[in-house]
C-alpha cells in the first residue's frame, strides 16, 4: 500500500534523513520511533505530499484520492460548527447532500462512543472526546491508509488507553493500513505489527527495525502481558540508546 524507497530529505545542504526505506500493507499496523531530530514527522509529512524530498521514491499502490487520512496531535475541529457538522464537513465536500452526511457522520459518533453528544461544540466536549470527534472525521472518509503523528500525546493515561484501543478495534476490523509516528516504545510495540527505529539526526535512517509477534485482535492491555512483550521493549529501548548515546562500551569508557 505505502512503499517509501531510499528517501533523503533535506533542510539546506546537510540531510535531515537519509536513505530511508520502509512499508505498510493494507491492514497492517506500522510505527516509526526514534530521537527528536531525526526526520520522523518531516518524513510522514513528505508521504503526505507537504514537504518535497531530495532522492528516493514514495509510492502508493491501489489508493484513490482522498483515501489517505491524517491524524495529528491537535485536532482541526471547527470551533463554531458541533461535532456531527465537523464530521460532516468532510463529506458534504466529497458530494454527499446535508442528510446523508449527517446520518453518516451520526453512526460514526456512535461507533465511537459519542452517542448523543454530536450536538455540541468543541468547546463542550472533553479532550479525549474531541479526539474521538476528529478520529470520526477522518473514518468517515474510509481512508485505506491512516498517517498519525503523536495524535494521542495530550490525553491522560486513561483516556489514552481507551481512545487508541478504539483505533487499534477500527484499523482492525476496516482493514486500514496504518503509520504512527511516537515517541512512547510501549504504545508501538503494543499497537504494531512492525516498529521502525531511527537514529540520531542529522543524516539519520533506519537502523533497526522489529517484527512484534502478538496476535490480532489486538487487546491492548493483555498485549503488555503477552511473554513477547517485556524482551522487545528492553531490545527497543537498548537500541534506542544506542542510538542516542552511542555503544555501550564506548559509554562506559567515557
Amino acid at each position: 500500500m505505502l512503499r517509501a524507497q531510499k528517501v533523503t530529505l533535506s533542510y539546506g545542504a546537510e540531510p535531515v534523513l537519509e536513505g530511508a526505506s520502509l512499508s505498510v500493507d493494507a491492514g497492517q499496523f506500522v510505527s516509526l520511533v526514534g530521537p527528536s531530530g531525526s526526520g520522523k514527522s518531516s518524513l510522514l509529512r513528505a508521504i503526505m505530499g507537504l514537504q518535497e524530498i531530495s532522492s528516493g521514491r514514495i509510492e502508493t499502490t491501489g489508493l484513490e484520492e482522498g483515501q489517505i487520512g491524517i491524524l495529528f496531535q491537535d485536532d482541526a475541529l471547527l470551533p463554531w460548527r458541533t461535532a456531527i457538522e465537523n464530521v460532516a464537513l468532510g463529506l458534504r465536500l466529497r458530494g454527499k447532500d446535508s442528510r446523508e452526511a449527517a446520518e453518516e457522520a451520526r453512526a460514526w459518533l456512535d461507533r465511537l462512543g459519542l452517542a448523543g453528544l454530536g450536538g455540541r461544540y468543541p468547546r463542550e466536549l472533553s479532550g479525549g472526546q474531541r479526539k474521538r470527534v476528529a478520529l470520526a472525521q477522518v473514518l468517515a472518509r474510509k481512508p485505506r491508509l491512516l498517517l498519525m503523528d503523536e495524535p494521542f500525546a495530550s490525553l491522560d493515561a486513561i483516556v489514552r488507553a481507551r481512545v487508541t484501543q478504539d483505533v487499534v478495534d477500527l484499523v482492525e476490523s476496516e482493514g486500514i493500513g496504518v503509520l504512527l509516528v511516537t515517541h512512547d516504545l510501549e504504545e508501538a510495540i503494543a499497537l504494531s505489527d512492525v516498529v521502525y527505529l531511527l537514529s540520531n539526526g542529522p543524516r539519520a535512517h533506519i537502523s533497526h527495525s522489529y517484527t512484534v509477534r502478538i496476535p490480532r485482535p489486538r487487546n491492548l492491555v493483555k498485549a503488555r502481558a503477552h511473554p513477547s512483550f517485556a524482551p522487545l521493549y528492553e531490545r527497543l529501548w537498548s537500541d534506542l540508546s544506542e542510538v542516542v548515546d552511542g555503544p555501550r562500551e564506548i559509554r562506559e569508557a567515557a
